[in-house]
């Protein structure tokens, strides 16, 4: 067993940065001083396991703490202090019109509003653009994957019947030469978004309908990479609520070390040696992925279990973590499937292969479960239970790797403090002379016109489209 002891407690504030960026945990110097004084309270050290859960569940991916923090925003001489960006903004209009068709909002891994008498619709959008900047394919592929796994996870599982993406690059005709170090070209990371998306989606037997694509050279290093779907799910699935008691299942594809500090590492800046992090970015199956999503279905009709979540960004760390909040969970991590041996406990945990969801079950139907995924061939493993004491514990062949109280793990992070400082661009006045705007023979628009044409923005982007497929369902 390969379980190392962190030497915190006795750490200064540069041994404690040294110790987030050598573990790519993307931790800053505040919350690394929260995780010393929580072990010192403790009297020990923390392990690898315990670092890397405390790293994920804090990460920008997980919790948005820059969007949950504090914000000193100054605009011409006056200051206001914003409790929360997300809070203020979003939630708070959402929460305001309090439209009675919301079913859910803010509370599960997508949102969920009404539809006709007998369904709802579940959509979920979210981004995947650091690993599409270092792996367009492999990016872009786990980005739709990852997504049409959140309306599976949310209540008690919708159907994923539609895929779309919003996507902007830097332009296509880069010079080579004005290209930063360390950034692929962005026609090359265009293609490999594109056939990523398409093929996952594709072979999954799902739509894509084609949301919109641009370019600019602000996308140049980091494109964006945004990806939705909607999912169908029956008007008594839309809540779910893990029970003492339940038995913690891992259903899907097996763990790998692809993925590893997938979410720290999108917490980080990309720069020239991000393209090396190539373990960061996820391997995906769509095939495994669809046959789960069919056994699942089954199982959610027949009630066999009574709360589903995605394995997306943080692994089993997020998702059971996240399920395990308000009750507190025992997980066995040598019971985990794996695709290969040699992992360390810490790498169990946090990996972020894809095609695995996590679901409590009741212990009475944890039998006929596990028959329904073994009769579709679909791997279903029973690695835990939920256990009622508030607690996170995992064990590694009997020995207890880490022992975290869900209060702290959840709810000690340190909020973000950040300032912000607009000033009011001035633009200098425009000349309106006839010789400015006048076009040199107005007679002839012809060169005007084939370089409005000539602009990636404006070009057709059937080549792009008709790769999806629209009438697979």
């Amino acid at each position: 067993m390969s379980v190392n002891s962190i030497d915190i407690l006795d750490a200064d504030d540069d041994e404690l940065l040294n110790i987030s960026e050598r573990g790519l945990l993307a931790l800053n110097l505040t919350e690394m001083k929260a995780i010393q004084d929580y072990f010192s309270e403790l009297g020990r050290n923390p392990t690898d396991v315990e670092l890397e859960t405390i790293a994920q569940t804090w990460s920008e991916h997980c919790v948005h703490k820059t969007f949950r923090g504090l914000i000193e925003y100054s605009q011409e001489g006056e200051t206001e202090i914003i409790d929360s960006l997300l809070k203020s903004t979003i939630m708070k209009a959402t929460r305001e019109i309090n439209k009675p068709w919301c079913v859910s909002v803010f509370s599960d891994n997508a949102g969920i509003i009404e539809f006709d008498e007998n369904y709802n619709i579940a959509f979920k959008v979210e981004t995947h653009n650091h690993p599409s900047a270092i792996e367009p394919y492999g990016g872009a592929g786990t980005g739709i994957g990852g997504v049409i796994r959140d309306p599976l996870g949310t209540g008690l599982g919708a159907k994923p019947i539609l895929n779309t993406d919003v996507f902007c690059f830097g332009p296509p005709d880069l010079p080579y030469d004005e290209l930063p170090r360390g950034t692929l070209h962005p026609k090359r990371i265009f293609k490999g978004v594109v056939a990523g998306v398409r093929d996952y989606g594709n072979r999954m037997g799902i739509p894509t309908a084609n949301g919109a694509i641009l370019f600019d050279r602000r996308y140049t290093c980091n494109p964006l990479v945004y990806c939705g779907n909607v999912g169908l799910i029956p008007k008594d699935r839309c809540h779910k609520r893990v029970n003492r008691g339940d038995i913690a299942v891992v259903v899907g594809g097996r763990t790998g070390r692809d993925g590893i500090h997938g979410v720290t590492f999108a917490s980080l800046e990309l720069d020239e040696s991000s393209e090396t992090l190539g373990s960061a970015v996820q391997i995906g199956n769509p095939i495994v992925e669809k046959k789960m999503v069919d056994t699942l279905l089954q199982a959610r009709d027949k009630q066999l279990y009574s709360a589903i979540t995605d394995c997306g960004g943080g692994g089993l760390s997020s998702a059971f973590g996240e399920m395990g909040e308000e009750v507190g969970l025992r997980i066995d991590l040598e019971k985990v499937p794996l695709k290969y041996a040699g992992l360390a406990p810490w790498e169990i945990w946090i990996s972020e292969s894809q095609e695995r969801m996590a679901l409590a079950v009741p212990p009475e139907e944890i039998d006929e479960l596990l028959q329904v995924f073994n009769a579709e061939d679909v791997e279903a493993t029973a690695i835990g239970e939920f256990t009622g004491d508030r607690k996170l514990r995992l064990f590694y062949e009997g020995n207890l790797v880490a022992d975290l109280d869900m209060e702290f793990l959840h709810s000690g992070l340190p909020r973000a403090t950040k300032k912000a400082i607009f000033k009011r661009p001035i633009h200098p006045e425009p000349e309106f002379g006839i010789k400015d705007w006048a076009f040199e023979d107005p007679s002839d628009l012809t060169p005007y016109l084939l370089q409005i044409l000539a602009s990636p923005n404006v070009a057709s982007k059937e080549w792009v489209i008709r790769q999806y497929d629209h009438e697979v369902q």
